[in-house]
């Protein structure tokens, strides 16, 4: 059987039809092609501010894989932070259904893939914190470009881990973000940019939980995605 994996989605205004402004829970289309093309089935998870542990365990339920995926910014107070001046508005919606997928998956042992936003969530609900705005930090916009547009630069995967065994010792992404992790406790590194920025990571003791900060959904290589569908069909035997 085709496992099922879970996208987290957005909500947002879509102008559909005769309908302009209409409150929709929306993602894009590419995370959904890409988890077809390795063998899944797509289950779009709208977020919900009333989230909890329980709910979540409830959803993840359902699902044999996850994916958290990109998006806004994580509200600075989920880790114990004051917000910078460029952080983008809060979606208590996004955050509380996520951080709570993400406790949750980390104790159920459910195949997961974060991407960008997702990354970040995962390390916040492990207690980590974020470098709010990257370019303070690097000193430059590399990691996102303009907007509406993907950087691409090469990173580095870290030798003894998943990622490294998956992808080869480099290899080329498309990134669009201006924050990162900044520690991540349980979670060992597994690829860095040139700059120092981290750009993925994992969990040496879960079958598959991993998470990078660029967008695997916009590129050619489906290899992440293969690997998580292939994961979530291992646990359904």
């Amino acid at each position: 059987m085709r496992p099922v994996i879970g996208i987290t989605t957005y909500v947002e205004l879509v102008d559909r039809g005769d309908w302009p402004g209409l409150r929709s829970a929306v993602l894009p289309q590419a995370y959904v092609d890409q988890v077809q093309s390795a063998g899944g089935i797509a289950l779009l998870i709208p977020p919900r501010a009333d989230a909890d542990l329980p709910l979540a365990e409830a959803v993840l339920a359902r699902v044999d894989g996850l994916i958290i995926a990109g998006g806004a910014d994580v509200e600075p107070s989920r880790y114990a932070a004051r917000p910078h001046p460029l952080v983008q508005d809060a979606r208590p919606d996004r955050d509380a259904l996520e951080l709570a997928l993400a406790t949750a998956t980390s104790a159920s042992g459910l195949p997961v893939l974060g991407i960008c936003r997702g990354m970040q969530v995962m390390a916040v609900a492990a207690g980590g914190s974020l470098i709010q705005h990257l370019p303070d930090v690097v000193g430059h916009t590399g990691h996102s470009i303009a907007r509406g547009t993907y950087a691409d630069h090469r990173v580095a995967t870290v030798d003894g881990t998943r990622l490294r065994a998956l992808l080869g010792p480099e290899v080329n992404v498309p990134s669009y973000h201006h924050q990162a992790v900044a520690d991540h406790p349980g979670y060992a590194a597994a690829a860095w940019a040139a700059d120092g920025t981290l750009e993925a990571m994992e969990d040496p003791d879960a079958p598959f939980r991993v998470a990078v900060q660029w967008h695997p959904e916009m590129g050619s290589d489906p290899r992440l995605f293969e690997a998580l569908v292939a994961a979530a069909s291992t646990g359904r035997n």
